[in-house]
């Protein structure tokens, strides 16, 4: 699971091919029940994740990914993953030497067709998009900054699709809290 996350959710998407044999794994680690089911709040431990360089920040449950698993494959930023390793998050920006905007970012690098996506938002200053796969629901937000040229911070969620409900909270103030550099 930690490389279909590497590389961003554009990416997974190309690679779904691989997830079967990623189930199977995932379903053999001991105590397979994510942390997400029932958490109380104050054991989510929200923390505020920077990325200097870019003025990028993010609150994520340090008490949910609480294992940092390296840097991320683009750009600058941290991969984390939970405890038992069914829900893994990156965190990242990235220079926008192309000049993308949202929508022709996803134009230009979605390798799937958006048939694929099960849920898709794209505003002149981010896009939004998720799919749900053979039980795992992989979501990818990236915030784009106003000044031309400017950077793209994004985030990749991947967890359970059993425990959708559990998580919506959580992924909807992971989403908001993105912030990039103010411009």
């Amino acid at each position: 699971m930690h490389a279909l996350v590497k590389f961003g959710l554009l990416t997974v998407l190309v690679t779904l091919a691989v997830l079967p044999n990623v189930l199977v794994a995932l379903s053999a680690l001991p105590g397979a029940n994510a942390q997400i089911q029932g958490p109380q709040p104050e054991a989510l431990d929200w923390q505020t994740f920077l990325i200097p360089e870019f003025g990028t920040t993010v609150e994520y449950p340090a008490g949910i990914f609480s294992v940092p698993d390296g840097r991320a494959e683009k750009g600058i930023g941290q991969h984390f993953n939970s405890d038992d390793g069914r829900s893994l998050l990156t965190i990242y920006t990235r220079e926008n030497e192309a000049d993308d905007t949202p929508a022709s970012y996803l134009k230009n690098n979605l390798r799937v067709g958006r048939a694929a996506l099960d849920y898709e938002r794209v505003t002149r200053s981010f896009f939004a998009i998720s799919s749900i796969r053979q039980g795992l629901i992989f979501y990818s937000r990236c915030n784009f900054s106003s000044d031309a040229g400017g950077a793209i911070h994004c985030l990749d969620l991947v967890y359970p699709q059993a425990e959708k409900r559990a998580w919506d909270g959580v992924v909807t103030r992971i989403s908001r809290s993105l912030r990039p550099l103010g411009g």
